[in-house]
């Protein structure tokens, strides 16, 4: 694809550039004051320049130092009889003579070899005066000039303040298409009919069917919904114009609502085409919520946008598509039928989109023959199409350090590795006491990974400082997962409790390491008895997460149950966290000296993956500990206790 050069008419933005305004400009004005500020500092320094002062003489002593041979140069004004010159040692004189001057007195000064001149006549000398005046007054009218143009110019931009930002996109720039957008066949499915309808609007109108006015896109950040309107637009083959929700805010009230009007005016002469708003929830938030009442700006933003979609006939072939993460916070006016009355949700891709994602951001990259797109996006459970280019981009830089010309399976497992646990710390120093206790710490986590049936396979366990944490265990489902049951939230419970009693079963105290373990399990734990209903004592009753400040929701708001239920939560939460230590402990009191060689695999290698983790632990105790998890289940006679066996044996 071959490069355009910029346009100097336009920004980068995509707007008209002002009068008057741009780099040349620029250059000009610089280039312009630099020349006069010369140019001035010249004519006053040659008028206030000293000057050697002249000799004032008689005219009987000029003409007795001719005479005499004393005279070197003599200047005869015809109007005033004045004779100015210089002595021979160049001593300057000044004498008033007989006006008008005489023959004889001229043939006196030639007959003692004094070199006689005239000056101009006075016209001449009048001119020689105000020249330079003249040039300077032209050089301050020029100046004048330039600061009035560029004084239109800035006005000119004041008056196109109000014009839209959107960036058109014509049929003549390149496409995009459903072919680029990977994976997603529902979303393209979805809203294939957009495109039917923008390029046979008469079978809609045949039928009596209208297409929706707007399509409102939503989901997490990076899962492509700017990517699936441009298709939608490139599949069209129609103008698309493009715009952030946040380019209509101004400082000034009523510009929003003015670069509203502009763009739709712009797309009805553009129609049928395709007006595109990114995060619209910039200027589509509720009215009049908020601290303070609301914003007067944003809110005359959305009621002309409003305005201008109540206005929308069926026949302008104009359709609206708006992308947002957050459709919780926009206002219900923007979302009633006949606005934006469709939404499509673009979710975060499953196990057979991210592998079609990972090959097209592999397209350009040299990729090597023992890389397998398919255990990477196994190995990948809610990355987005975004987190997934730059997975690719980050396990291409590996390789370059690596100085390796293609990238590789190891590259891939490094670029996970450090977009989900972080950069290793080479330069954080531990010492052998507290590496032994992270020893232990994370081997708690991964023993129990292991031996609990439901709770996630471990992937790798490192004690190297990786981010934020001192080590890390890292877990990976065996498959996706859209409903977790009971079993397997109390399991990840389990295995969160898992580094803080092993510290408690070996060293007998506690450290500071397990507060990350703490918070997210108290979070978890309390999401079970407060949302999902998972308490007896609690019952079927559920309470959400709290309002958003910002929303002016929660602000005044007060809980919506009372202070005995509020200890009964509290106490269900305490009781599902102990209950779970106490299962923790359980496991691994049985399990402590597969805990013994984990961690001492660990002091020695620094990092282990889940195979290596469950061969330590069944050699150590003898027995395959869990069947479902255990690559060594083949070579060990001896059946494998459950988790909840060991819980009722101890």
């Amino acid at each position: 694809m071959s490069m355009q050069p910029p346009d100097p008419r336009f920004s980068r933005d995509g707007s008209p550039r002002p009068a008057g305004s741009g780099p040349d400009q620029n250059w000009v004005r610089i280039l312009f004051a630099a020349v006069l500020a010369v140019l001035v500092v010249a004519f006053i320094w040659s008028r206030v320049q000293p000057r050697t002062p002249a000799a004032s003489l008689s005219y009987s002593a000029l003409m007795s130092d001719v005479t005499q041979s004393k005279v070197s140069t003599a200047v005869i004004n015809n109007a005033t009889g004045q004779i100015t010159g210089y002595l021979k040692g160049k001593i300057a004189y000044s004498v008033d003579g007989p006006n008008p001057p005489t023959s004889d007195e001229e043939s006196a000064f030639r007959s003692h070899g004094v070199d006689v001149r005239f000056p101009p006549t006075s016209s001449s000398a009048l001119w020689q005066a105000i020249i330079p005046y003249i040039f300077l007054f032209l050089i301050f009218g020029v100046f004048w000039w330039v600061m009035r143009r560029s004084a239109q110019g800035q006005m000119s931009a004041i008056s196109s303040i109000g014009r839209s930002r959107a960036k058109l996109y014509t049929t003549e720039r390149p496409r995009t298409t459903f072919d680029d957008v990977a994976g997603y066949s529902g979303v393209k499915q979805e809203i294939a009919e957009v495109v039917d309808f923008l390029k046979n609007p008469s079978r809609f109108a045949e039928i009596g069917a209208k297409i929706p006015k707007g399509i409102l896109l939503v989901g997490p950040p990076g899962t492509g919904k700017t990517l699936i309107a441009r298709a939608v637009a490139g599949e069209a083959g129609v103008p698309f114009l493009s715009v952030s929700g946040s380019d209509f805010m101004e400082m000034f009230v009523g510009v929003g609502a003015s670069r509203v009007r502009d763009m739709f005016q712009t797309a009805r002469k553009q129609a049928p085409a395709i007006v595109f708003v990114d995060e619209i929830d910039s200027i589509g938030r509720k009215r009049g919520a908020g601290l303070g009442g609301g914003h007067d700006e944003r809110e005359q933003t959305l009621n002309q946008m409003l305005s201008e979609m109540d206005g929308f006939e069926a026949t302008e072939g104009i359709i609206m598509i708006a992308a947002t993460n957050r459709p919780d916070i926009l206002d219900p006016a923007l979302l009633r039928p006949g606005r934006f009355d469709r939404q499509v949700v673009v979710p975060l891709p499953d196990l057979d989109e991210r592998l079609p994602i990972l090959r097209v951001h592999s397209k350009n990259k040299k990729i090597g023959a023992d890389v397998d797109l398919d255990v990477v996006a196994r190995g990948t459970p809610g990355m987005s199409g975004a987190d997934l280019a730059n997975l690719v981009n980050e396990a291409a830089l590996h390789a370059v350090r690596r100085g390796s010309v293609t990238v590789q399976m190891i590259d891939f497992e490094a670029a996970r590795d450090r977009v989900l646990m972080g950069q290793r710390r080479d330069s954080l120093v531990l010492s052998d006491e507290e590496k032994e206790r992270i020893a232990y710490h994370e081997g708690g986590h991964a023993v129990l990974a292991y031996a609990l049936d439901s709770a996630d396979p471990v992937h790798k366990v490192t004690i190297l400082p990786t981010g934020m944490a001192l080590g890390v265990t890292q877990q990976l489902p065996i498959e996706e997962k859209h409903i977790y049951p009971r079993e397997y939230i109390e399991d990840s419970l389990a295995v969160r409790m898992g580094g803080r009693v092993a510290e408690m079963l070996i060293y007998g105290n506690l450290s500071t390491g397990a507060n990350n373990d703490l918070v997210s399990a108290t979070e978890l734990a309390r999401k079970m008895v407060r949302e999902w209903g998972m308490s007896d004592r609690i019952g079927p009753m559920a309470w959400g997460s709290q309002g958003l400040v910002f929303l002016g929701e929660d602000l005044m708001h007060s809980r919506d149950y009372s202070e005995d239920t509020s200890r009964v939560i509290d106490e269900e939460v305490e009781r599902i966290l102990r209950e779970q230590e106490e299962r923790a402990h359980a496991v691994l009191s049985s399990l402590k000296k597969g805990l013994a060689a984990l961690a001492a695999a660990l002091l020695e290698k620094e990092t282990i993956d889940g195979d290596e983790v469950a061969r330590l632990v069944d050699e150590a105790t003898g027995k395959v500990v869990s069947l479902s998890k255990s690559p060594t289940s083949s070579s060990v006679a001896e059946p494998a206790n459950r988790p909840d066996e060991a819980n009722e044996n101890a």
